[in-house]
């Protein structure tokens, strides 16, 4: 690979002559391969594997398997993940103080497709926690769902706005998270197209969009709130620079937050740019992909909002009595679980999650919250693809066939499958233990009720 003169020079301006050669040597090796585990489906990992150090479900894989055609990738029972971007959770695990602080937190994902580190985020919160994954770009906001759906936790809210509409939630989020769009320098080495598109012009106008969506992140977080920002990218410009200008622009509205404590074994380059804590991840240095991260706090007594805004439409409607006794008979805890149409299909959710849900749709554009339940007809839960993959789902409620990888693979692509697996009607396809979906059997026919947009074309 031929890394861009220019950048070459940058890292050099920057980084010192050394410094920069052994970078540049590490994006011409091959990418590591890191996954993290869904620990509400997976407690480890069934391949040669090593911790990653900062992530407590985390791992090392010393050869890339195909995800594509393994059926727990499709469970959601772990998410493949870049070792240096579980970083995120670690710092946030840290600054709350530790893995019990964060059970119930409310964290705002403001750029968050593909779904790594909101999934990551998900996990930390728990069940009662929220996390509002935003991503602007409407084909990406799609696969965020997507993994949202597979990742099965329920605590997930999906949005497609500009990050100027999240504003308006003035000082709702415990945490808000910057995964900023960036120039790409740190996956060079696993994106050509990456590589390619690189210019000193798009480094400039990367850091403008980043300055941007920063600020109104700053509005949305509450007092004593964190504020996280990461790219993965090298240059200062959309890195340093970037949380330079917070500090000045907000002042004494930022400080410090408590040290994060890290290892001189792991590789982590820490900093410290004004009242923010810096962490860089190169890849000659560490066993992963190349990352920025700052972290610090919004002063205690900063001006902040604190309510959900009221909603300008309603976007949700509850169920009626009749429905939420159907949808409760397929969800474990169902005496904490509420239930609303939204368009044609009907959702759960934890009671205490609804107002949330009902405040951000009524503003915002919402495209997937809580636990796609699926249909009612004729008084009969015809379920969601993502009810399968629920941890809520009660599976007294349904008949469980499991099956052979080759027999879930076979489901996965929408091919047909023996009817004699399976019992008379609606039927969970588990693998492994691990629950891939629905199908229907009528008779010797089987309806393979799998999504069309997640099949495998491999």
């Amino acid at each position: 690979m031929q890394l861009p003169e220019k950048f070459v020079a940058r890292m050099e301006r920057e980084l010192g002559a050394e410094e920069a050669k052994a970078l540049c040597a590490a994006l011409g090796e091959d990418p590591s391969t890191a996954i993290r585990l869904n620990s509400c489906k997976m407690t480890s990992p069934r391949w040669t594997a090593r911790r990653v150090e900062w992530s407590e479900n985390g791992y090392l894989l010393d050869e890339r398997p195909s995800f594509t055609l393994d059926s727990d990738f499709h469970a959601g029972a772990y998410y493949v993940q870049e070792a240096s971007s579980q970083f995120a959770g670690y710092i946030i695990s840290e600054v709350m103080g530790g893995s019990d602080a964060c059970r119930g937190l409310r964290v705002l994902d403001m750029c968050a497709a593909p779904g790594g580190k909101s999934t990551h985020y998900a996990t930390l919160v728990g069940k009662d926690g929220l996390v509002v994954a935003n991503e602007i770009n409407r084909s990406r906001a799609a696969v965020l769902a997507d993994n949202a759906r597979k990742w099965g936790l329920g605590n997930m809210v999906v949005t497609c706005n500009d990050s100027v509409r999240l504003a308006e939630f003035e000082g709702v989020f415990d945490v808000v998270a910057v995964d900023a769009p960036c120039s790409g320098e740190g996956m060079f080495r696993k994106s050509a197209d990456a590589c390619e598109q690189w210019s000193e012009a798009n480094v400039a106008m990367c850091a403008e969009r980043q300055w941007e969506i920063l600020q109104n992140a700053f509005k949305a977080l509450r007092a004593g709130g964190v504020l996280l920002y990461s790219t993965c990218t090298f240059n200062r410009s959309e890195d340093e620079d970037i949380v330079r200008r917070a500090c000045e622009e907000f002042g004494e509205e930022l400080e410090r937050a408590d040290d994060i404590a890290i290892s001189a074994d792991w590789g982590v380059v820490a900093g410290q740019e004004g009242v923010f804590q810096t962490f860089r991840f190169f890849p000659h240095r560490i066993t992963g992909e190349g990352m920025f991260m700052a972290v610090a706090r919004k002063s205690a007594d900063a001006n902040a909002g604190g309510r959900l805004p009221k909603a300008r439409r309603k976007a949700i409607n509850m169920v009626d009595k009749r429905s939420a006794e159907e949808l409760k008979r397929w969800v474990a805890e169902a005496d904490k679980m509420s239930f609303f149409e939204a368009g044609d299909t009907l959702y759960g959710c934890l009671t205490s999650h609804y107002a949330e849900i009902e405040a951000l749709s009524g503003r915002l554009s919402v495209i997937y919250s809580g636990v796609a339940m699926g249909q009612i007809f004729k008084g009969r839960l015809k379920p969601d693809a993502a009810l399968a993959l629920s941890v809520y789902l009660c599976r007294d409620a349904v008949a469980c066939s499991e099956v052979s990888e080759e027999v879930a693979l076979c489901f996965l692509r929408k091919q047909d499958v023996a009817a004699e697996l399976f019992e008379e009607g609606i039927n969970l396809v588990v693998c492994r233990g691990q629950a891939l979906g629905f199908v229907k059997r009528i008779g010797g026919r089987v309806n393979n009720l799998y999504p069309n947009s997640l099949r495998i074309l491999k």
